[in-house]
Parts: C-alpha cells; sequence; structure tokens
C-alpha cells in the first residue's frame, strides 16, 4: 500500500479556515489583552483593591487555572463527537462565558472582603471558561493540516486576527468605557463595555466553530491513559525548549503589559488624569495617549504578521526567532532612558518592539505543532491538546508571576491608586517597562538555542508517520 499523503487542504477551504480559525481568536484576545494591560488598573483605580490585593488576585487565578488547562486538553483529546474532538468545547463554552465577563467588569456595591471575595470568584471562573473554549480553540491548529507550510499560513492568519483582536480593544476600551461611563461613573462603563465585547465574542466563537474541520487524526490506540501520555510528554525534548522559551517570552512582555497603563498615568501624567500633554500638534489626555500608545503597537503588530504571511515559510524558524526577539530585547531595554517628555521615543520604541515581538507567538505555535508531530513520531501516541494546553499553562504562569511582581513591587515602593507617586513609584515603573523584564527576554533566547527541529527534519518526521498510517 502506497504511503497516504500528508493531510492538506485545498487552496479555497485553507482561506476559509484561515478566517475561521482568527475569528476564534480575535474573540480571545480581546479578552486576553484587557487581561494583560487594563484589568490591573481596573482592579486599582476602578474597582478599588489595593495593588498587593490585586496582584495576588491575579498570581493565584492564572496559577490555579494553568493546571485547568492541563485538564481540559486531556479531556478534548478523548473526546469523539460528530462535531470532532475540539469545536463542542467552543460551542458550549462560548455563552457561559460571555456572561461572566460581564459580571468579572461588574462593581458590587459591597464591602471591602466582599468585594475582594466577588473579584476572587469572577475572575477565577472566568479564567475556567476562558481555558473551556481556548484550549480547543488553540490546539486546531494542529489538526487542520499537517503540511508546514500550510500550518505556517494558519499560523500566521491566526495570530493577524489576534493582534487586530488588541488593537481594537487597545485603541477602543478605554474611549468605551469613557463614553459608556463617564468620569463621573467608571464602573457602569465598564460594565457596559463588556457587554457588548461578550456580544461580539460569542458570535465570532460560533463562527470559529462551525467554520474549520478536524483533518488529522491520531493514530488509535487502545491501551492510551493519561499517565502515558504524560509520560511522552515530558521526554518530548522539542515541547520541552518550546515550553522554556514561552515561559520566559511571557514573563519578559506581561511584566511591562502589566504596569503599562500604569506607567503612562502614573509616571507619563504623574497621577493627574486631567493634565494634558502636547504631542505631534495634538492635546493627549490619559485615556487618548495610553490607548493611541498601545494602538500603534497592535497596528505595528498587525502590519508585521501581515508581512510574515507571505514570507514566513521562506526562512527557517529559528534563527527568524531569535533575531526578532533580539530587537524587542533591545527596544524595551531603551525605555530605561527616556524621560516622560520624550513621547517621540517612546512611541518610537514600541513600533521597533511589536516589530520584534509580532513575530514570536506566530513562529512559537507553528512549532507547538511541530513538537505534538514531534511526539507522535517518537512514541506512536499522537496528544495535540495535551501539547497546547500544557503549553497554555505555562503563558498563565508567566502572566499570573509576572502581574504579582508587578503590583507587588508597585505596592513595595508605596503606591496608592489615584495619588501622586512617589520617586520611588516613578522609577520602579520605569524599571518595570525596561531593564527587569529584559532579564527574561535574554533567557527566553538562550533556552530557544537547543530548540532540536528545523524543516527538513519536520518533512522527514511526516512523510514517516504517513507511512506507519498506510501500513496501519
Amino acid at each position: 500500500m502506497p504511503p497516504e499523503r500528508p493531510t492538506t487542504t485545498c487552496g479555497k477551504h485553507l482561506f476559509r479556515e484561515m478566517l475561521a480559525l482568527g475569528a476564534g481568536d480575535f474573540a480571545a484576545v480581546l479578552y486576553w489583552t484587557t487581561f494583560m494591560r487594563f484589568l490591573p488598573i481596573f482592579y486599582t483605580d476602578v474597582f478599588g483593591l489595593t495593588a498587593a490585593i490585586a496582584g495576588s488576585i491575579l498570581l493565584w487565578s492564572r496559577l490555579g487555572d494553568g493546571l485547568t488547562d492541563v485538564f481540559i486538553g486531556v479531556w478534548a483529546d478523548r473526546t469523539e463527537t460528530r462535531w470532532g474532538k475540539f469545536r463542542p468545547f467552543i460551542i458550549f463554552g462560548c455563552i457561559p462565558f460571555a456572561v461572566v465577563g460581564v459580571l468579572t467588569f461588574t462593581t458590587p456595591d459591597l464591602g471591602e472582603t466582599g468585594k475582594i471575595i466577588w473579584a476572587a470568584v469572577t475572575y477565577n471562573l472566568l479564567m475556567i471558561l476562558y481555558t473551556t473554549f481556548n484550549i480547543p480553540a488553540t490546539s486546531l491548529l494542529g489538526v487542520l493540516t499537517n503540511d508546514p507550510k500550510e500550518r505556517a499560513r494558519l499560523s500566521s492568519a491566526k495570530f493577524f486576527f489576534a493582534f487586530s483582536a488588541g488593537f481594537v480593544i487597545s485603541i477602543g476600551l478605554l474611549p468605551l468605557v469613557d463614553l459608556l461611563g463617564g468620569a463621573e461613573n467608571p464602573q457602569r462603563g465598564w460594565q457596559l463595555a463588556y457587554t457588548i465585547v461578550g456580544i461580539v465574542a460569542v458570535v465570532l466563537l460560533m463562527l470559529n466553530a462551525f467554520g474549520v474541520t478536524e483533518r488529522v487524526k491520531p493514530t488509535p490506540d487502545p491501551e492510551a491513559s493519561l499517565w502515558k501520555d504524560l509520560g511522552f510528554l515530558l521526554r518530548n525534548k522539542a515541547w520541552f525548549v518550546v515550553l522554556g522559551t514561552t515561559l520566559l517570552w511571557i514573563l519578559f512582555i506581561a511584566l511591562r503589559s502589566s504596569v503599562s497603563s500604569h506607567y503612562f498615568k502614573y509616571y507619563i501624567f504623574d497621577g493627574d488624569v486631567e493634565k494634558t500633554l502636547t504631542f505631534l500638534g495634538l492635546q493627549f489626555n490619559f485615556t487618548s495617549l495610553t490607548s493611541s500608545f498601545f494602538g500603534v503597537g497592535q497596528a505595528t503588530s498587525v502590519l508585521t504578521v501581515l508581512v510574515m504571511m507571505g514570507f514566513a515559510d521562506r526562512f527557517p524558524k529559528k534563527p527568524l526567532f531569535i533575531s526578532l526577539l533580539s530587537i524587542q530585547i533591545l527596544a524595551t531595554a531603551s525605555y530605561y532612558v527616556l524621560e516622560p517628555g520624550q513621547l517621540g521615543a517612546i512611541f518610537l520604541l514600541e513600533i521597533l518592539g511589536n516589530v520584534g515581538g509580532a513575530a514570536a507567538p506566530v513562529l512559537l505555535w507553528a512549532m507547538y505543532a511541530e513538537a505534538a508531530d514531534y511526539g507522535e513520531w517518537k512514541f506512536g501516541r499522537r496528544t495535540t491538546g495535551l501539547v497546547f494546553s500544557a503549553s497554555t499553562m505555562s503563558q498563565k504562569f508567566g502572566w499570573g508571576i509576572a502581574a504579582w511582581l508587578g503590583l507587588q513591587t508597585l505596592a513595595w515602593a508605596g503606591f496608592v491608586a489615584n495619588e501622586t507617586p512617589n520617586e520611588d513609584v516613578r522609577q520602579s515603573l520605569v524599571e518595570l517597562m525596561s531593564l527587569v523584564p529584559c532579564i527574561f527576554g535574554v533567557l527566553a533566547v538562550v533556552v530557544f538555542l537547543f530548540y532540536p527541529l528545523n524543516e527538513n527534519r519536520m518533512r522527514q518526521i511526516n512523510a514517516e508517520i504517513a507511512e506507519r498510517k498506510a501500513v496501519a
């Protein structure tokens, strides 16, 4: 019997599935960008938590939810329905997620203890529901095709939509909150804003679930068990290297993202939201300047991924990843020497950093799919959901640790919400936006040097897998 051909899609289906895969990522990143950039300042400046308590809630919630990732991944790998393995989680998980999202951004009329409990319960539940649909949605990349070039295109499209969602939230969320709630009632503004976001997310996730086809099927293994799967995963060198790289890269970007809104409010504007600064002949307040800064960065990411869609499959992933991440590290470190009035340099470095930073997740997620292939080739068992879920667990851990470290550092420096910062707070914000995260970025490059796969090796691996399936 001749070996079966690689599982690929025709051009029409590939384009349709690029759009569908992108719709799911657009929905997820509407929330994820908020978790990164706005949730810390929402909890401290709107909801009314101290920086230390907010950081602790974000840390423990994300650590606990990271463990949920593995459970969902294992569950998805063992699911068989007429919709496939992964799509049912998206279909039935998106509506409860959107409802809890509104509750998370609702500020209840409770005492201090009651508000802490409300924040902890709603955010924990929100992250569990986020995991329920996002792990399967992420795992789809590994089962639509096993062709390396098609995966590179799908991954590029996925992150084009992801960064587009980041742009929408970055530039539009704070103005939308102001529009719906005004300065007099920001709590209502946040609640209504996430009612709108939730409706949009549900529509997009349904388009995601019903717009793709799961083609790459695992080889049947009647002796499969959770412990065997975990054993295979822990012996998968390619996965371990990408996992370590991801964790360190997340710490790198999440540390500065967690305090970036605070950086503008309390370093650039010195805690005065009524203050305006002149830039490019225009007057900017905290809301407009912060939104513009985030928006310019995300727009750069979108354009970078668009360019990568045309050439990502033409260059070896390993040197490309190291080169672009090095650019991001150098741009980030340069923030250390900037003064509050150097807005041109601040925006220029954000553009430069996002040229490098936008490429990293595109390449990493394509390499997670390679790690799933490598595991099937080496151990005879494909665990796509487990590979991706254990990997997103590292992201949750990274975001939780980074948010806790950033907010705890501000608390140690004497930060008090909505008050003029002292010099220790200002210096801490500068360091958290520059030198401190770069330590993790450099470590990410060092770890990634040990990645064992390349394009030629992956072609050999997939050919051997196809031959085994044909014989079976």
